[in-house]
């Protein structure tokens, strides 16, 4: 078995829990209500879209290096 490693974006959120999100694999997307369910529920989607990725001849893209910048605007 392969071994794979994203970089996340962890977010809290207004309302309590957080969002992940995983820059190389835009159709991961999920939350938890604690950091670490968060991250667990992103292990588990990532897995998921590995398989589909694999069992429909999609390649698996290396890992995205997430930059995150500050933008100031005044509206």
């Amino acid at each position: 078995m392969t071994e794979f490693s994203f970089s996340v974006v962890l977010e809290p959120q207004p309302d309590g829990g957080f969002t992940v999100s995983v820059p190389a694999l835009p159709e991961v997307v999920t939350e938890g209500d604690t950091e670490a369910e968060a991250l667990a529920n992103a292990e588990e989607a990532i897995r998921a879209i590995l398989a589909y990725r694999r069992d429909n001849g999609l390649t698996i893209p290396d890992d995205a290096d997430p930059k995150i910048r500050r933008v100031t605007v005044a509206a």
